[in-house]
């Protein structure tokens, strides 16, 4: 899987972009090998939103190189490392990922654990632990609530760069949450409001974003949506609100 997201042109000449790899794996029963989600990561548990990104406070959301085999609802896998803040040279010990999938007529909920090795920028090695509860619950009719909770030295696994893994030799521990409920007004016109939070120990670093939204399913395959929204970034005194139009075609 592609899209052009890449950087490439600019504005003044052709606004032309470079092909980027979103996925690029082989799965072979339960074994899979390549890139792709992360298996820390629960794809369903993700807002519907109007950005490219998602409702990227409080989310987990990373795609990286790993070898993941499954074996019914358990999966466990070694995947990309990376110590960001710190020495990426010496990053050779791969990240481990267990989780435990439970699902029915009612949702799904995921129970995530990570452990993995972080290098400082002085060459000295740090452990590094956290974990995850994510899900969607169905509620009435089509509705649905979706939440994401994580705790621990996550670091680059949540928010979309929101905390670093390291800052100087300390490994930052966050906490994360995220919770969203899609309501169905009609068979093709819904709604979703969102809100999300991210605070880190040592960073000293608070997120929040909340939204509000509103989707139509045109065609089968085509919806426009529209969305309004904040961020806010506590530490830096900054806070932005936004509104966003998208069109998407999916086949």
């Amino acid at each position: 899987e592609m899209d052009f997201w890449g950087g490439g042109g600019n504005e003044i000449v052709s606004n032309s972009a470079h092909p980027r790899i979103r996925h690029a794996f082989v799965k072979y029963k339960d074994l899979t090998v390549g890139q792709t989600w992360s298996t820390f990561m629960n794809t369903s548990a993700i807002p519907e939103s109007a950005d490219f990104a998602g409702a990227t406070t409080g989310l987990v959301f990373i795609r990286q190189g790993q070898i993941r085999y499954n074996m019914g609802n358990f999966q466990v896998a070694i995947e990309n490392p990376e110590s960001w803040g710190g020495d990426t040279a010496n990053d050779s010990v791969p990240d481990v990922i267990a989780r435990y999938n439970i699902e029915g007529d009612w949702g799904s909920i995921s129970v995530s654990g990570l452990a993995r090795q972080l290098n400082t920028s002085l060459g000295n090695s740090e452990s590094a632990f956290g974990a995850s509860i994510a899900g969607r619950i169905n509620t009435t009719g089509k509705d649905d609530i979706r939440f994401q909770f994580h705790k621990g030295e996550l670091g680059r696994y949540v928010g979309v760069a929101a905390v670093k893994d390291l800052y100087g030799e300390e490994v930052e521990d966050l906490t994360s949450v995220l919770v969203a409920y899609r309501h169905f007004w009609t068979e093709s016109l819904r709604s979703t409001v969102l809100y999300g939070k991210v605070e880190g120990d040592v960073s000293n670093r608070e997120r929040t974003q909340w939204g509000v939204n509103l989707f139509q399913d045109l065609t089968k395959e085509l919806t426009v949506g529209f969305e309004v929204g904040n961020f806010s970034l506590d530490e830096l005194d900054k806070n932005s609100n936004y509104i966003q139009a998208t069109m998407r075609y999916a086949l």
